[in-house]
């Protein structure tokens, strides 16, 4: 009776022992608190919102709120080291130029979308002008280049910088991009606007698209890229909107268009527009870009350029003109961009089109401030009766089960004594 009760016990045991060594891991497993969200921009300044305005040309319109700021991503867009601070440089690579002020910065590969070097790259800023590239692309998706647009009394009348553009004058859109993106007309910005749909719809549509294509940080308040309630951008985004912008033809060619002419109004002479970029034909190579500025933007600026058949190009972000200006900055970025490929530094990240799947996101009342919110479908529902009490059940019924066993064989010893 003792050695077959000993038996069964010796294999109950073996059994519990077997069942309690994988379940323990398991529970362990689950049962560990969930470490935090990453936050891609930890340590950087204004991870969130770009900095406070300098003056109220971002105060929301009586009765209506600010824009809340855009969840942050738990994974950065572009790869892991597009949410570091600081700059961001291939391994042994040699250091990036003096001189640069910018608050952020990008070098990217316009071929491969690999993005060279880096410095804050996600930190949210203020687009200024820069904005009107993601105006263009809407207007070459949705418009056709000799689709004429009536110029209106509001249009004529927008805060400048304009073009010159007349009430009741009539232009092509080819025209007026050219005035867009090579003088950075606000007249022009207003009127391609207006032809599609309005300001309110045009930005609903810039918005759109700028999440469809993975630009993340960016939220268009005004066509043009004057300031308002709740702009915002980033240097990466910036450089994967032009990256996808310079794929489209008409884009391309206007901001390499170094002189052009729009035909007078009432007689007048045709009103002559140079492109802003002062790379175009000082820079070898330079295909063209974009500028801006405002009061709380400060200097934008972006511009490609092709050397030994490869194309890079530089997006700079909340940049001052002193000591070094910003052309002479971005000259410098590019010559460094060059460098880098010619050594064949490995890429610090990627231009990605991709919009991520619906993440657990960071929603900042501030910069720096908690995850409280998660998006539907990322995270795994839990189980409401707990992996541990699964656990317990299964012990439970192997003792029940022992007891049956040990029973039955004290029963059986029982009878053969007798």
């Amino acid at each position: 009776m003792h050695s077959a009760s000993r038996r069964s016990l010796k294999v109950l045991a073996t059994s519990l022992a077997a069942v309690i060594a994988l379940a323990i891991p398991a529970s362990a497993a689950f049962a560990a608190p969930k470490p935090p969200a990453p936050n891609p921009d930890a340590g950087c300044a204004r991870s969130a919102t770009p900095p406070a305005p300098v003056d109220t040309s971002e105060k929301p319109a009586p009765g209506q709120a600010s824009p809340a700021p855009l969840p942050v991503p738990t994974s950065p867009v572009g790869g892991s080291r597009m949410g570091e601070c600081g700059i961001v440089a291939p391994a042994d690579a040699a250091a990036p130029p003096e001189g640069v002020t910018a608050a952020s910065w990008v070098l990217q590969d316009l071929d491969t979308g690999g993005v060279l070097a880096a410095k804050n790259p996600h930190v949210r800023e203020r687009p200024a002008s820069l904005i009107k590239t993601l105006l263009a692309l809407v207007a070459v998706t949705e418009l056709k280049p000799e689709q004429p647009v009536t110029i209106t009394k509001e249009d004529a009348e927008q805060e400048c910088t304009c073009v010159g553009v007349e009430a009741g004058e009539q232009y092509t859109v080819d025209q007026l991009m050219h005035g867009l993106l090579m003088h950075s007309g606000n007249d022009v910005a207003h009127a391609l606007a207006a032809t599609l749909g309005g300001v309110d719809a045009t930005l609903a549509k810039m918005n759109a698209l700028a999440t469809r294509i993975g630009a993340t940080d960016t939220r268009a308040a005004t066509p043009s890229g004057l300031d308002g309630p709740g702009m915002s951008t980033s240097a990466y985004d910036l450089s994967l909107i032009f990256h996808y912008a310079m794929k489209q033809p008409e884009f391309a060619k206007a901001v390499g268009t170094k002189q052009f002419e729009l035909p007078g109004a009432n007689g007048k002479p045709p009103i002559k527009i140079l492109n802003d970029n002062r790379l175009l034909g000082v820079y070898p190579g330079f295909l063209g870009g974009k500028t801006g500025f405002t009061d709380d933007a400060r200097h934008t600026y972006v511009g490609g350029a092709q050397r030994d058949g490869k194309r890079i190009a530089v997006v700079l972000v909340r940049t001052e003109q002193q000591p070094t200006p910003v052309v002479g900055q971005a000259s410098k970025l590019l010559d460094y961009g060059f460098a880098l490929q010619k050594a064949q530094a490995a890429p610090v990240g990627r231009i990605d089109y991709q919009p991520p799947a619906p993440p657990a996101v960071e929603t900042h009342g501030k910069a720096g401030g908690t995850n409280v919110a998660n998006a539907a479908g990322t995270v795994q529902a839990e189980d409401a009766f707990g992996t541990t009490g699964w656990i317990l059940t299964v012990v439970v019924f192997l003792i029940i089960v022992g007891g049956f066993v040990v029973g039955y064989q004290r029963k059986r010893t029982q009878a053969e004594e007798r």
